[in-house]
C-alpha cells in the first residue's frame, strides 16, 4: 500500500511546537501539503471565556502560520481531552498521513523525546508520525539533506521505500547509519505490527533515544510517498 500524504502540524506557539514548524517545512519542499492543528481540551461555559479561548486559539495557529511563511496554510482548532487521540481523529478526517510534533519540552537540544501526545500515536495510531529534534526552530529555513535507515531486515522495506522517495524529491542522501550527524532517520513499525498501525518495539525506542536529528516512524507496510 502507498499513501500520497498531506501533513498536519501540531502546534500550540511553545518553542518545541515552533522545532515541529522547522520540520513540517521542510517535508513541505518534498511535496507535502501542510496543516496546522491546535487542540483545545474543552470548551468554557461562560460565553465571554469561549470567546477569549477561541481568539487565543485563532492567533496561536496565526503565529505558526507567520512563522511558515504561508497565510493560506489549513489551520484546524479541534476540541478533545486526549491531544493525541483527537489528532488522530483528525487526521483520518483530513486523509492526512503523517502528524508532527515537537519533542518534549524537556529535551536537550539536538535530541528526540515523544512528549504524551506522540507516544499516543506511536501505540497503535494509524497515522505516521514525526518527531522533531528539539532546537531544530532555529533552522527554519533548513533543509533536509541526509537520510538514515538504521534499521535492517524486511519490516523496514517501507523505510527504505519512504526515504529512498524523500531523498529524490529533496536531493538528500540515503544512508543505512546515523554513525554520521543526519538530518531524518526513518524507521518502520515493529514486526508483526498490524498493517496500517504505528507500533514501536525495543529497536525502534533505542532509536528515538539515541537519536540526534529528526525521526519518522512510519505505519506497518504503508511507505510515505509525496
Amino acid at each position: 500500500m502507498t499513501v500520497g500524504a498531506s501533513v498536519i502540524i501540531s502546534y500550540d506557539g511553545t518553542p518545541n511546537d515552533d522545532d515541529a514548524l522547522a520540520l513540517g517545512k521542510m517535508l513541505a519542499r518534498a511535496g507535502f501539503q501542510l496543516a496546522l492543528a491546535y487542540v483545545r481540551h474543552s470548551r468554557e461555559f461562560d460565553p465571554r471565556r469561549e470567546e477569549v479561548a477561541e481568539h487565543d486559539a485563532d492567533q496561536r495557529l496565526e503565529r505558526g502560520a507567520a512563522m511558515l511563511g504561508d497565510s493560506e496554510i489549513a489551520r484546524h482548532v479541534v476540541i478533545g481531552a486526549s491531544t493525541g487521540a483527537r489528532l488522530s481523529e483528525l487526521a483520518e478526517s483530513e486523509g492526512a498521513s503523517v502528524v508532527v510534533f515537537g519533542s518534549d519540552y524537556r529535551t536537550a537540544p539536538g535530541h528526540v523525546e515523544p512528549g504524551t501526545s506522540a507516544q499516543h500515536l506511536l501505540d497503535g495510531g494509524s497515522v505516521a508520525v514525526a518527531i522533531a529534534a528539539a532546537g531544530l526552530r532555529t533552522q527554519l529555513d533548513g533543509a533536509i539533506r541526509s537520510i538514515a535507515v538504521p534499521l535492517a531486515g524486511p519490516r523496514n522495506d517501507v523505510a527504505r521505500e519512504t526515504a529512498g522517495a524523500l531523498a529524490a524529491k529533496l536531493g538528500a542522501t540515503v544512508s543505512e547509519s546515523r554513525a554520521e550527524p543526519v538530518d531524518l532517520i526513518v524507521v518502520g513499525s515493529q514486526p508483526g505490527a498490524p498493517a496500517g498501525l504505528v507500533v514501536i518495539g525495543g529497536d525502534v525506542r533505542n532509536e528515538l533515544n539515541g537519536a540526534r536529528s529528526s525521526v519518522l516512524v512510519l505505519a506497518a507496510g504503508v511507505p510515505l510517498l509525496p
